[in-house]
């Protein structure tokens, strides 16, 4: 599992994935836009503004980078009223699904034109073009996990999870220096079991018998490594005390750091 996708699959995938909460959310009462998520103090509507205003920064971190810098110092300028900008906040539900349904459009247009190894400015440092790409890809079915688990809707996992999962793993590092950690000298093998039941197979400590180890379902694995369920709430096995450290800090996503729900609290 080494083997990186192509840019044009990522690409395809995460119109895929968006497509797949788009038919989650199309549907809702205003009500259900209302709901709260498992995010505290964020409704639906909240979690679909999060997308729409990052598809669209997306959007402009490819295509005109200056006024990209812009919408950064904008957000940040906005101080107390950020979250107000960032989710979207002023828009009714059938004006924040149109919004989404636009950037995210605009975005797969966008992605297109990227070529592989094009650096992309962010809000960290720059990012590849591919896991700029895989980013906005976990983002989407991270912030749709909250949407589902807020309105009880099903979403079947596809192995469009590849993405994730690799995202995991090669932020196992991350975790910890984003804590101020050095990360642990050691290897963590991780095998999972994908929807499809193919078998993906990742980590440093793969040729290492005495490595850590991580098993079970890949779409269990993404939800810990995103920090949407506890490992204890999950099937995967963890052997070693490198792989039981590593999910209790995992964090695929950028930003300051943040512990995942308690154990029982998503089971």
């Amino acid at each position: 599992m080494s083997a990186r996708p192509p840019l044009s699959e990522v690409t395809a995938d995460l119109r895929a994935e968006q497509d797949a909460l788009d038919a989650v959310v199309a549907g809702l009462t205003d009500i259900q836009w209302r709901l709260a998520t498992p995010s505290l103090g964020w409704s639906v509507a909240d979690q679909i503004g999060h997308l729409t205003y990052f598809d669209g920064t997306a959007v402009l971190a490819i295509t005109d980078p200056d006024a990209f810098r812009a919408s950064v110092k904008e957000l940040r300028d906005a101080g107390d009223h950020a979250d107000d900008l960032m989710l979207q906040r002023q828009l009714a539900p059938t004006e924040l699904l149109a919004a989404w349904r636009t950037n995210r459009c605009r975005l797969g247009q966008a992605a297109d034109k990227l070529e592989d190894g094009t650096r992309v400015a962010w809000y960290g440092p720059p990012m590849g073009a591919r896991s700029f790409l895989t980013a906005r890809l976990m983002e989407c079915w991270a912030h749709g996990q909250d949407v589902v688990d807020a309105v009880g809707a099903a979403r079947p996992a596809t192995d469009r999870l590849r993405h994730i999962a690799q995202l995991g793993v090669i932020t196992r590092g991350w975790s910890y220096m984003n804590r101020g950690l050095e990360p642990p000298a050691g290897g963590v093998r991780v095998e999972l079991t994908a929807p499809s039941g193919a078998v993906w197979r990742f980590g440093d400590g793969q040729d290492d018998h005495d490595a850590s180890v991580v098993t079970g379902p890949a779409e269990d694995f993404c939800l810990v490594v995103t920090q949407r369920r506890h490992v204890d709430d999950t099937a995967l096995e963890v052997t070693g005390a490198l792989a039981r450290d590593w999910l209790e800090k995992a964090q695929a996503f950028a930003g300051p750091p943040t512990d995942g729900p308690r154990p029982g609290t998503r089971a």
